[in-house]
């Protein structure tokens, strides 16, 4: 006689943004290169200010060398696993917004399967 499993239980968050902070020292490509700490830190005002952190919601997230460094800056979104490279504070907006919160993929930015170290 088999139990029925438990329903499974709801993800702790809904989303998980990654942002690489990795800084390099021997002149190859890193995100830090490239203000990621302040888009990180855009990312999370941007978060919060729209009442969208907490659990059940989204949670923001440094990371060391995600090692896609050729495209950085970068950041994923899991659980989707979508990769996003990014310029400015417009397109953290704009991932907020429209990923983070809407659930809908910012074409635009997307990092290019093909793009490693």
């Amino acid at each position: 006689m088999t139990a029925d499993a438990p329903p499974p239980s709801p993800p702790y968050y809904q989303r998980h943004i990654f942002f690489c902070l990795n800084q390099r020292d021997n002149g190859q490509a890193a995100c830090a290169e490239h203000a990621a700490n302040q888009a990180f830190a855009h990312c999370k005002a941007q978060v919060k200010a729209l009442g969208l952190a907490g659990v059940g919601q989204v949670r923001v997230n440094k990371a060391g060398c995600l090692d896609r460094c050729a495209g950085g800056p970068v950041a994923v979104v899991y659980p989707e696993g979508t990769w996003y490279t990014y310029v400015d504070e417009h397109d953290i907006d704009d991932i907020v917004q429209q990923h983070l919160r809407d659930g809908q993929v910012v074409t635009r930015l997307l990092l290019a399967p093909d793009v490693g170290r």
